[in-house]
């Protein structure tokens, strides 16, 4: 493989290019793509909603048991996009940090908050010869007691930060493409409601990968005020949902 300039600077973690470049972190980077899974997420007027493709690589395993879907705390949680092993690992961490802020405080983390340490041990491993940056980009939302409807990505450089609308993985860059062009203003998706919100990102992953979707294609994750607890809809309620989007074109 030709490895151009980043000969030599892609051996360690913690070498920077003379560009200023970390080619390990860019690596891992590039694992998230390489899954061949695309996530994104839409946060509207009481509502977050994230939505996956679910592929079972074999026709052997129980589709049961293949999730990119995880539950954090009662009212957060995330997508991994990535390497899942990479996502499960995360996913413990994060478990512990929401289990422990609500031994300490009495009340549940703060989705912000939880971003935030998910982020800073994402950084930590850029930084460090004898660790490897994690191939996964977490896509968090939860419901804030004080704040309403949050989302949050956090990607394997340690950078986080909340957004209204947000795409990882394969095709991330046509997704984020679609969003800004039908989300312009932050009014677009503050006056989505919850079944709104949930049919806005079915349609952009369909539009996106040009596909019509079956209830078991895809994987659709709701909080919303009406019932702020994490949940992930079940096949029959994903097929409601499909059959609307239908009916409306």
């Amino acid at each position: 493989m030709s490895r151009g300039s980043s000969a030599g600077y892609d051996r360690h973690i913690t070498i920077f290019s003379p560009e200023g470049r970390l080619y390990q972190v860019e690596y891992a980077f590039k694992a998230v793509k390489a899954a061949g899974i695309t996530a994104l997420a839409v946060c509207g007027k009481d509502s977050v909603c994230a939505v996956t493709q679910k592929k079972v690589p074999d026709k052997l395993i129980d589709p049961a048991s293949v999730t990119h879907v995880f539950r954090l705390s009662e009212n957060h949680g995330c997508i991994g996009t990535g390497i899942i092993s990479d996502a499960k690992a995360q996913v413990q961490h994060a478990r512990a940090q929401a289990a422990e802020f609500q031994h300490n405080f009495a009340y549940e983390i703060p989705v912000d908050q939880l971003a935030k340490r998910i982020a800073d041990r994402n950084q930590m491993y850029t930084q460090h010869a004898y660790m490897r940056p994690l191939g996964v980009t977490l896509t968090i939302l939860g419901m804030d007691e004080e704040r309403g409807p949050q989302l949050y990505k956090c990607d394997p450089a340690g950078y986080y930060i909340g957004v209204r609308a947000c795409a990882a993985g394969q095709k991330d860059q046509e997704v984020v493409n679609y969003f800004e062009k039908n989300f312009k203003s932050e009014e677009s998706t503050k006056n989505l409601d919850e079944k709104g919100t949930v049919e806005a990102a079915i349609i952009a992953l369909q539009t996106v990968l040009a596909a019509e979707f079956k209830a078991s294609d895809i994987e659709v994750a709701v909080v919303s005020a009406r019932d702020p607890k994490f949940r992930k809809l079940t096949d029959v309620e994903i097929e409601g949902h499909l059959t609307a989007i239908a009916e409306r074109d």
